[in-house]
């Protein structure tokens, strides 16, 4: 009989929040959460508006067919290493949240995003080589706070949510990363417009040296720096939210604490008063059982399948959409959509670039986001995931094959609607599950940690595109690729590359489980009771 009492009593502690009605704070923590992320993004993307301006200013050629441009070490470098420093920080924040505890060190990632910000907008002097390597330096940390805020948003949001809509507040955390997307595009805009009204400028066809006005330098600063505004608004209030209660009930074993930090923020009662020194030996009871770690066998056992799962299929992910994110700007030219640079002046040519990037994240990226916000707790993670993945790779096929049609004069809006659809599907699809997932099946000592490697290993696909795309796109004659790069394989031939990425995707994205509906215990197998661990090992995960 006290068996069962304990047992009960302990599954109040774990699941009140599961079973909690949805509430003022789950909203709240969305937008502390997502606040994050909508500056992860617009710090991440804002690059790719700015770059042939930097080209511009200081790679001056003087070649009247075509302004100045960013040498190739130049360009993979600013692209991608922000990309690198993300990938490092994904990897120790979600070590250092595990071991520290979730709250400890999610204001230190916000901190490091802000000051960075700043520091990229003040690179030093106008020497290119001297602004280009700050530029990088300042970039690279940017990257490795906002590498924090991976693993330790969706482990937050995870923790606090309810299993009936977990899915749907972990996607809303990350829908905020097509507003930073949207936010960088509409800030290029504004700040490019009131330059180009007050400081008029000829296409460089005209006048090479007059096309690109001394003031084009304070642009591109104003925007990066722009990231800092809204990491300074959300830091006060990220710092006064309290430790998940999972991580204090199942890592620190805290029962009492536990308690106390879901009703400080929650309206969360429990039936009868709980008897703290008999929760807490429970909970070490739990922690005992539970107790291998990362390299152990019986992790890879209960887990070693779905990291894999989570890995590649985040790894296959960001190799297509960071290659069509970051150098949009390059297919677009291509197909014409975009004009001739030489044709415009240098903050024309941001307008422009911004204008076309805004389109986008407006028509495709933010609908895609929130369609799976909508349907996660609905359909489920697994199907949203195959769906994305399969309709990224008909839409990528079908612009590749029949390349040379697309790039007719006539069928460029054609060309868009698809481009914009692949879009739609990567994030009403694998963008947003890859992220949702990783958060849900792990055991909380090693939540945070393995939410990290899954997005390190995405970061790893995301620098093989920033990097491999822009080699790959270039044209295959020589002659007319851009200055200092070699032929490349083609445009035509890079989205045939990125359509079998996604394939594989597809056919990974098997080794996931699906977590619709369930709580996280038993998911992860963390049974509070004897009762509980019976059902988790009488109820197989679904593939």
């Amino acid at each position: 009989m006290a068996t069962q009492q304990n047992e009960g009593q302990t599954l109040k502690v774990l699941n009140a929040l599961d079973l909690a009605k949805t509430q003022w704070y789950h909203f709240t923590a969305i937008v502390i959460a997502g606040m994050g992320f909508f500056t992860d993004a617009y710090d991440l993307f804002c690059i790719s508006l700015v770059t042939k301006l930097l080209g511009r200013i200081y790679y001056f050629e003087g070649n009247p067919n075509r302004p100045g441009s960013l040498p190739p070490n130049v360009s993979s470098a600013v692209n991608g290493v922000a990309l690198c420093g993300t990938l490092a920080g994904q990897l120790f924040f979600g070590w250092l949240g595990d071991k520290l505890g979730r709250k400890k060190v999610y204001g230190l990632t916000l901190v490091l995003m802000f000051i960075c910000s700043i520091a990229s907008g003040l690179s030093f002097t106008t020497n290119p080589k001297a602004v280009m390597t700050t530029l990088c330096f300042f970039r690279f940390w940017l990257g490795f706070g906002i590498g924090g805020d991976y693993p330790l948003s969706a482990t937050i949001m995870s923790e606090y949510a309810n299993k009936r809509t977990r899915g749907a507040f972990i996607g809303a955390v990350f829908a905020m990363q097509g507003f930073g997307i949207l936010f960088a595009g509409i800030i290029s805009i504004v700040v490019s417009a009131a330059f180009k009204h007050h400081y008029p400028a000829p296409a460089y066809a005209v006048d090479m040296v007059g096309s690109t006005v001394p003031e084009a330098d304070y642009v591109w600063r104003i925007i990066l720096m722009f990231g800092c505004l809204p990491a300074a608004l959300t830091w006060y209030w990220r710092m006064q939210m309290p430790e998940t209660a999972r991580f204090t009930a199942l890592v620190a074993q805290n029962a009492q604490l536990t308690a106390t930090n879901m009703q400080k923020v929650m309206k969360v009662n429990f039936d009868e008063q709980l008897d703290m020194v008999e929760e807490e030996e429970r909970l070490r009871k739990v922690a005992s059982k539970e107790s291998y770690g990362l390299f152990s066998k019986e992790f890879m056992k209960r887990h070693g399948r779905h990291l894999v799962g989570t890995t590649t299929t985040w790894f296959l992910l960001d190799i297509a959409f960071y290659s069509q994110n970051l150098f949009q700007k390059d297919i677009f030219s291509a197909i014409g959509w975009i004009p001739p640079a030489k044709t415009m002046s240098a903050i024309q040519e941001i307008y422009k670039i911004a204008r076309a990037q805004t389109l986008i994240a407006l028509c495709a990226t933010i609908p895609g986001y929130w369609f799976t916000v909508a349907l996660i707790d609905v359909i489920g993670r697994f199907t949203i995931q195959l769906i994305g993945f399969f309709f990224m790779t008909v839409f990528m096929f079908a612009l590749a094959i029949p390349y040379d049609h697309w790039t007719k004069k006539e069928n460029r809006i054609g060309f868009v609607v698809m481009y914009s659809l692949t879009f739609f599907f990567a994030n009403f699809g694998p963008n947003a599950t890859t992220f949702v997932v990783p958060a849900e099946i792990f055991p909380a000592r090693l939540r945070s940690t393995c939410h990290g490697i899954s997005a390190a290993c995405g970061k790893a696909g995301a620098i093989i595109g920033a990097f491999g795309f822009l080699y790959a796109a270039q044209n295959q004659n020589k002659a007319k690729a851009d200055p200092g790069y070699p032929a490349g394989i083609g445009v035509k031939n890079s989205l045939i590359v990125l359509g079998v990425t996604n394939a594989l995707g597809f056919f990974f994205t098997f080794l996931v489980p699906e977590s619709k509906g369930k709580s996280l215990e038993e998911m992860t197998g963390e049974a509070a009771g004897d009762d509980v661990e019976l059902k988790s090992k009488q109820r197989a995960l679904p593939v």
